[in-house]
């Protein structure tokens, strides 16, 4: 079949060219799309006078029609027509006849493509809006279940200070909240239109660009032509925020695989989550939080590409651009399925607080509240510290904790200590202790949920 822009030429292009140059294989993702912006600007080219009223109505139902056959699966692809507009465009030909050649009247396929883009990501940036609520819904109703559950807090994986099991949780609420912000701020930078910018320096006919963006809902339109068919940041942004995303899951993650393991036992994922061994009968491998982990690195991955292939493009548009797609295609498929695993996961696991509790009854994690203990009698900070160093080094050299040791064993350190040291090394109360805006204490947790209730 000779191609639709084949005039110029005088060989067939090489079946191997065909195949490596071609993006059917992927663009026709943006089927919908496409067919979309063009009923856009067939429409506005009648209103204009640039094609008839009868031409247009053939054209958009031509082209209805080949919507239909994309969604039942009927309409048939080909390399040989490189892309989806081209695959269109030869549907709507052999469809209406010759009429259907005045599609592509008044823009090219550079502004085509980055017009299906930009309504492409409208759309998917929506729904992830909507995914991560879903998930933070999951992650509160969680955290508000578990206020008093107590779980040693770290850093440097030591332990650190007991802390509550939603608090912790609810770091991940807020992580999501900001990364929820730079999604809903994208949405003005990608609801531009670049339609009837041409292949880049406009077009001789008279269209109208503000009447094509309002029939597609788009907020503003490319005031430079050259920038509206050359301008990717609106993809490696949306590759930027992603992988933000897929960073604070890898570590929400993280912690599932340490926290569900023999050695801590914290939690349990579901079963429906998990899969076992192929030779080790008892094993039960929490394998979607570790691909969940993985798959970090191949977002990584399509925005270090495009950044890549971006840096050294001239203007306007070069072939190098049809490297945007794929990787924002798989970047899209993969934080869908990442944040539809994520919340049934987060909502079905089972919190062991127990084991919880034990742990932070057998650690140094109550340290600092002496320290705190001692300044409120009178001593310095520094002081303190001191203090409280020589009877950690004291309680491992005799195999005790800090609530195993006698007041006498205290007094050998410092005369402040009194019985009620008991009392504030209590692991619920070295918590509540936490009681400053923010804090870890039962009541500044509940505080911290009905807040975040107001940004669902």
């Amino acid at each position: 079949m000779s191609k639709l822009w084949g005039g110029r030429f005088q060989k067939q292009t090489n079946e191997l060219v065909e195949e490596f140059t071609a993006s059917i294989q992927f663009d026709q993702e943006f089927a919908e799309e496409d067919i979309e912006g063009s009923i856009a600007h067939v429409t506005m080219l009648q209103e204009n006078g640039v094609i008839t009223e009868e031409e247009m109505s053939q054209i958009k139902n031509g082209l209805l029609q080949i919507r239909d056959q994309i969604r039942n699966g009927t309409f048939e692809y080909t390399v040989a027509d490189e892309d989806i507009h081209m695959n269109i465009e030869r549907g709507l030909i052999e469809a209406i006849g010759p009429v259907g050649g005045k599609l592509h009247t008044g823009r090219s396929r550079n502004d085509q493509i980055a017009t299906d883009m930009h309504l492409y990501l409208l759309r998917k940036t929506k729904g992830f809006i909507y995914l991560i609520e879903e998930v933070q819904k999951v992650i509160l109703k969680q955290s508000e279940d578990h206020i008093e559950t107590i779980l040693p807090g770290y850093t440097h994986l030591q332990r650190a200070q007991p802390v509550s099991f939603g608090h912790h949780l609810m770091t991940y609420f807020w992580m999501l909240e900001r990364d929820k912000s730079r999604f809903q701020d994208s949405l003005k930078r990608i609801s531009m239109s670049p339609l009837g910018a041409g292949a880049l320096a406009g077009t001789t006919f008279s269209i109208d660009r503000s009447r094509t963006a309002e029939l597609l809902n788009f907020d503003e339109v490319y005031p430079n032509s050259m920038d509206a068919v050359s301008d990717r940041d609106f993809i490696l942004e949306f590759l930027s925020i992603a992988s933000t995303v897929m960073m604070h899951i890898s570590r929400l993650s993280e912690e599932m695989v340490i926290w569900s393991s023999q050695e801590f036992q914290y939690i349990e994922i579901d079963d429906s989550f998990c899969t076992g061994s192929s030779i080790m009968p008892q094993k039960k491998n929490p394998d979607v939080p570790e691909l969940l982990r993985a798959k970090t690195g191949r977002v990584y991955g399509n925005l270090f590409s495009l950044l890549t292939v971006l840096k050294g493009l001239p203007l306007a548009y070069n072939k190098d651009m049809q490297e945007d797609k794929e990787g924002m295609i798989d970047t899209v498929k993969t934080l869908d399925g990442t944040l539809r695993l994520l919340a049934p996961m987060i909502e079905t696991m089972v919190v062991k607080h127990e084991n919880m509790k034990a742990s932070v009854q057998h650690d140094y994690s109550n340290a600092t509240d002496i320290a705190d203990y001692l300044v409120n009698q009178g001593a310095t900070f520094r002081e303190a510290h001191e203090i409280i160093g020589k009877i950690v080094l004291y309680g491992i050299e005799q195999n005790k904790y800090l609530l195993d040791l006698t007041i006498a064993e205290y007094k050998q350190f410092s005369p402040l200590f009194k019985e009620d040291i008991y009392e504030v090394l209590q692991p619920i109360s070295v918590m509540n202790a936490r009681n400053s805006y923010g804090g870890t204490s039962t009541s500044q947790v509940q505080k911290q949920i009905n807040y975040a209730k107001t940004f669902l």
